[in-house]
């Protein structure tokens, strides 16, 4: 018996986003983040975040729902540069954000200074990071996304990353009182150029973590690309497979139209677009777009 779909809620300043396998697929938009970018992390260093504004806004005019935020730049204080960042992007926008650190001190200051009802990227299964990072979700009442792999590896067998995301639920429901609605599990979304049955294991955990847990799921859409030509039109069958199998969201760089409305066309096709409303209006929109002024 399949376990009952659960619901993950955000809050922004003003919006709701509901994460769950009977709606729309959430778009978290990837793009607020220095790695990889020289020059935004010169700028950041140098107290200059004006580059965060046209990232906010080209993620959500892309189509983002959520958006991740990440200060992890060499030689800065993360904890200070994360909690402006938050504060700025809350400024901007009132969609929900992703609050994205690997240091424990960097996320309660994120944590402290958001207004809503975060997402925190991330837990893995090892017992020290649950240690440290759960406190926090639960005394900020935020969401959590947790990853299936230990301090011994990345698991590349299946079975192997269902046990530990059955240890997640189990430490965090239990020993922490974190709600199972709360815990998005990423159920490691690896590069089929290395491996050409990674992403065949990836369908197959996401099936078995919904009809075992019936939790929502993410991943970080470009990582099963990685290395291979022809990107984005791998993204683009690789989301709408993995919806069909049962992933709710994904970390993505908005800014990439053939995703997107690959992803907005399968959520139509599942029957998650109530009357075809958003397709239609998208269309819509870029029709008015397109149309050449008088």
């Amino acid at each position: 018996m399949p376990a009952t779909p659960l619901e993950t809620v955000l809050r922004g300043t003003g919006s709701e986003v509901v994460i769950g396998h009977d709606r729309r697929f959430c778009l978290i938009g990837e793009r607020i983040n220095p790695t990889g970018r020289r020059i935004f992390q010169e700028q950041l260093r140098a107290g200059d975040l004006s580059a965060i504004e046209r990232d906010v806004k080209a993620q959500v005019e892309g189509g983002a729902d959520v958006l991740d935020v990440n200060m992890g730049v060499p030689l800065t204080d993360e904890a200070e540069l994360l909690a402006k960042a938050i504060t700025l992007v809350q400024s901007l926008t009132d969609k929900p954000i992703c609050i994205d650190s690997s240091v424990v001190e960097a996320l309660e200051a994120g944590l402290s200074a958001y207004q809503g009802r975060a997402l925190v990227n991330s837990i893995t299964a090892e017992d020290e990071r649950m240690e440290l990072i759960l406190p926090l979700v639960k005394k900020y009442d935020a969401a959590v996304i947790a990853l299936p792999n230990d301090s011994d590896e990345i698991p590349m067998e299946a079975e192997k990353r269902m046990v530990l995301t059955r240890k997640i639920f189990e430490v965090a429901t239990k020993e922490y009182g974190i709600a199972a609605c709360d815990i998005v599990i990423d159920p490691l979304a690896m590069p089929i150029g290395a491996d050409q049955q990674v992403a065949n294991t990836f369908f197959e955990v996401v099936s078995a973590i919904r009809d075992e847990f019936g939790a929502n799921m993410t991943c970080g859409a470009s990582n099963t690309s990685f290395g291979m030509p022809g990107r984005h039109q791998l993204g683009a069958a690789f989301l709408p497979m993995a919806m069909t199998a049962g992933l709710t969201s994904a970390i993505m760089d908005t800014r990439t139209p053939y995703i997107v409305e690959a992803v907005k066309a399968a959520d139509l096709l599942l029957g998650h677009d109530e009357w075809g409303g958003a397709w239609i209006a998208a269309h819509r929109a870029r029709q008015a777009a397109e149309a050449p002024t008088t």
